[in-house]
């Protein structure tokens, strides 16, 4: 099955992205984001593009500008990730023929994100919208909205999100920190997995 879990490498470096990102998709986890303050972010991206591009959908997070839109683009990435909600870009993501996930909190930067043309939402920090939240506005957004619970959300509380109409989620630190080790994160990895597949299987 195809999960909606987009792993959330910050902090990975070059030398540790393939082998952590070979276990996340041996793990079933196959939308990676490497957020752009990461240490040498593009040079991360591109070699997994490289080695994983026909396997994974592999993109960056904390995108701010459309200049680092057009740069993703340029190496092949598939999925732009922002924690914040700027239509312009949206718009260059979507031009650019990538996946568009931004930042929001509220109706209004909801609706104007779908109005730019992004593909799904990312409740962020979701720990401050919570299920609730989440619940309440999701009953005035168009039917099929495609909402994802990023920051707060973890194997223990997928219910709750799943139950407020949560469509997936985006994992950071309860999957991945620059100390771990490709084996403690493909055991981090299945647990979510596991729970996902519980709720949404």
């Amino acid at each position: 099955m195809s999960r909606n879990l987009i792993a959330i490498l910050r902090g990975i470096t070059p030398p540790d992205a393939e082998a952590v990102t070979a276990e996340l998709i041996a793990s079933g986890i196959t939308k990676i984001e490497v957020p752009l303050n990461s240490p040498e972010a593009f040079t991360s991206i591109a070699a997994l593009i490289e080695a994983f591009g026909d396997r994974a959908t592999i993109g960056a997070g904390t995108v701010l500008s459309v200049a680092e839109v057009e740069r993703l683009a340029q190496i092949g990435a598939k999925l732009v990730v922002s924690p914040n909600m700027n239509p312009e870009v949206i718009r260059a993501t979507r031009a650019a023929g990538m996946l568009s996930y931004p930042g929001v909190m509220t109706p209004t930067e909801c609706f104007a994100a779908l109005d730019a043309g992004a593909n799904g939402l990312k409740f962020f920090p979701g720990s401050l919208i919570g299920p609730a939240g989440l619940k309440a506005i999701k009953a005035v957004l168009p039917a099929g909205c495609e909402m994802l619970a990023v920051g707060g959300a973890s194997a223990d509380n997928f219910a709750e999100w799943h139950a407020a109409g949560a469509a997936g989620f985006g994992i950071g630190t309860a999957l991945y920190k620059p100390d771990d080790t490709p084996l403690s994160v493909r055991a981090k990895a299945e647990k979510i997995v596991a729970a996902f597949d519980a709720c949404y299987a």
